[in-house]
């Protein structure tokens, strides 16, 4: 037995050593955070209502995928490829700012005191919480059409998968304006066919699904 271990040792060092390590450095992805902050939040929670897209608790997958979309220039978005371009953002740090973003939670409800707290973390634990305001439409036919034609990428509860975005916490107004961008064809969509989708439907179900994904943010958390 021990011949065995013996004889397959230096085969299994050797493909230990060949494999490369993708494990994500989570404090130099907050160290990157803070170039995101300016724009995105120190939260990641995004700003200006929506001119800046949360990307706290987005699918990590998702997030690498579009700073190399970035990078590529396939996805045009002007401000950001300064801030992608491989010598400022290789894929190392895209995979380490991906998986610190991915692990914020934002909470949709005002935390509970214990009372230990001191000021300064009461503050912070407020600032970090993220409700989405209540948009208009029918709930119903939101939450019918979003079941039926977004939740197979989507999530039923609009959390995403793989490298299928999270859409429920998102500002309204900015997946209003990328939806826009997905019809006039200035935004490349990853699933084919999904734009085709998006054009079935009329502005009045556009509208109600966005709805339907304000009321289930605490569902979706």
């Amino acid at each position: 037995m021990k011949n065995i271990i013996r004889s397959i040792f230096p085969f299994l060092f050797l493909a230990a050593v060949a494999l490369p390590s993708f494990a994500q450095d989570m404090e130099k992805g907050k160290e990157i955070n803070g170039t995101c902050a300016a724009c995105h939040g120190e939260h990641g929670q995004g700003g200006k209502k929506g001119e800046y897209p949360r990307l706290a608790g987005q699918r990590a997958a998702y997030i690498a995928d579009q700073l190399r979309n970035f990078r590529a220039r396939t996805r045009v978005n002007i401000p950001m490829y300064p801030y992608t371009q491989e010598r400022e953002l290789p894929d190392e740090d895209i995979r380490d700012i991906a998986a610190y973003l991915s692990a914020i939670e934002l909470p949709t409800r005002m935390p509970t005191f214990t009372g230990d707290e001191d000021a300064l973390t009461r503050l912070l634990m407020v600032d970090k919480v993220m409700i989405i305001p209540r948009a208009e439409g029918d709930l119903g036919n939101g939450q019918a059409i979003f079941q039926k034609k977004c939740a197979a990428c989507h999530g039923k509860t609009g959390l995403g998968r793989g490298k299928f975005p999270m859409l429920v916490g998102q500002y309204t107004s900015y997946l209003k304006r990328q939806i826009g961008l997905y019809l006039k064809g200035d935004r490349p969509h990853e699933e084919e066919g999904t734009v085709g989708i998006l054009n079935e439907l009329k502005e009045t179900d556009l509208q109600d699904i966005l709805a339907y994904l304000t009321s289930i943010q605490e569902a979706g958390q």
